[in-house]
């Protein structure tokens, strides 16, 4: 997270994700994740309009989890006479989103996940990936029928107990701690997806 704009805010908006997240009793991760909040200390939303361009934050999020943060930017920005940049930097989201309501609508119907890629032309992976920035940005997705097919009930549930009492949701350290004889790293992705649907949004 070198790369956040603006260090002392990313600090004080680091600390406000803990905060939040020791009351509401979830990882900080499912609030906000690490480079979204770098986005915030370099753009410096201050209305909740603003914050939902800001990398893998969206509409739900901003939502639900904005208002103290937007607030504690606004605070800063005054304090400390920031001259914020005038355009938000509006990522180009048409066709990115038109495959996301396809994914998302897909899902919907139960469709396989190999059937949902191929029909895109995407890989497995690659609709993981589109499945993770989905969720990430607080949009709620239920793939247990996938994954049903895939694990049994002890393994998931102890990759989801893995990401309750996790520090971070990296990927790694999940296949590290719980076995990579146990698990594929498609298998835990696909975890982290019903886990951060389900906990955050």
């Amino acid at each position: 997270a070198s790369g956040a704009g603006d260090p002392e805010l990313f600090a004080m908006l680091k600390d406000l994700r803990k905060k939040i997240s020791k009351k509401l009793n979830l990882p900080p991760f499912v609030i906000f994740q690490d480079p979204s909040l770098a986005d915030m200390a370099l753009q410096y939303p201050i209305t909740i309009e603003e914050l939902k361009y800001i990398q893998g934050v969206g509409e739900g999020k901003a939502k639900r989890y904005g208002a103290e943060f937007v607030e504690l930017i606004k605070a800063y920005v005054e304090e400390n006479e920031i001259d914020r940049p005038q355009d938000m930097v509006v990522k180009s989201v048409a066709n990115k989103s038109k495959l996301k309501v396809g994914i998302i609508q897909s899902i919907d119907r139960k469709i396989s996940l190999d059937d949902i890629a191929d029909s895109k032309g995407i890989d497995l992976k690659e609709l993981i990936s589109e499945l993770e920035a989905i969720v990430n940005s607080g949009t709620k997705i239920n793939i247990d029928y996938y994954i049903d097919e895939i694990l049994d009930e002890d393994h998931q549930e102890e990759i989801f107990e893995y990401f309750r009492e996790a520090e971070d949701d990296s990927i790694e350290a999940a296949l590290k701690e719980l076995g990579e004889d146990n698990y594929s790293e498609d298998d835990i992705r696909m975890m982290r997806i019903r886990f951060l649907s389900e906990m955050g949004n």
